[in-house]
């Protein structure tokens, strides 16, 4: 059975985040692809210029639209925006039933613009988080979200996660690639199993955005197949070669995107 994956995020007109990546990694990976929109931003691969978050009653109905048709395998959550829209999501994916939620806790783009009002970090903690299967914070978000520092080593990682895992989700996804010194990209995924360490090379490219984006949505896309372990390493190994094919798209003058189809597209 294909599964059919809701993505809940914010726009991306240059197609290498938000909405245009989860679609194109659920499509990627095999799985329907459907929709709700929080926000509409007006940003290319050189950052945000500005955006406009819709009316959480309206999101709500975007919600309820959906998920009273069409059966729904597991959902993606990224950008909220605003308390509420989280107020309003919270509401209905608990009101819904909705089984396996990915929360990315988006936080600020890659080119530092803020996609989160400050009053909502809150709403998304004590609302969200508990709903989530999983979040998938990196090391900035994390950072807000236990209310620390951003300044972190391997070790502070793995001190961290029985507190991420406090806040409510059944697993913790506790992204580091922010720890640049190091010649690896490495994750912990921390929940019921225990602690699983997943790591990969860095590669050399300035086509990496929409990164977060879409690991949480290749997660999403295989996970009413599978379990999370298995989940995250194969979403792993897909964002690592998306990463790894980047070079071959053209796409604007800043951050370019990574390659969702680099297994279906011919090459070159």
């Amino acid at each position: 059975m294909i599964a059919n994956v809701l993505t809940i995020a914010g726009t991306d007109p240059s197609g290498g985040a938000g909405i245009q990546a989860d679609i194109k990694a659920f499509s990627a990976l095999g799985a329907y692809a459907c929709s709700v929109i929080t926000a509409v931003v007006a940003q290319n691969t050189q950052g945000v210029r500005s955006f406009v978050a819709l009316d959480p009653a309206f999101v709500a109905d975007q919600i309820d639209a959906v998920l009273e048709d069409v059966r729904i395998d597991a959902v993606k959550i990224g950008m909220i925006a605003n308390a509420g829209i989280a107020e309003a999501v919270a509401d209905r994916l608990w009101h819904h039933k909705v089984a396996k939620i990915v929360l990315d806790p988006v936080m600020v783009a890659k080119s530092g613009h803020a996609l989160l009002d400050p009053e909502a970090v809150a709403a998304v903690r004590d609302l969200l988080v508990p709903l989530a299967s999983l979040i998938t914070p990196n090391l900035p978000e994390a950072a807000v979200l236990l209310g620390r520092a951003d300044d972190w080593s391997a070790e502070d990682m793995q001190t961290a996660l029985p507190e991420l895992l406090a806040l409510g989700s059944d697993w913790v996804l506790l992204k580091g690639g922010h720890l640049a010194a190091s010649i690896e990209s490495t994750d912990l995924l921390a929940g019921a199993g225990g602690v699983t360490a997943f790591a990969a090379p860095r590669i050399a490219t300035t086509n990496d955005h929409g990164t977060g984006c879409t690991l949480s949505s290749a997660i999403a896309a295989l996970l009413p197949g599978l379990g999370m372990v298995e989940s995250v390493r194969q979403a792993k190994a897909y964002l690592h070669a998306a990463l790894a094919a980047a070079d071959a798209l053209d796409v604007g003058h800043g951050h370019g995107p990574v390659h969702h189809f680099h297994a279906l597209w011919p090459s070159g």
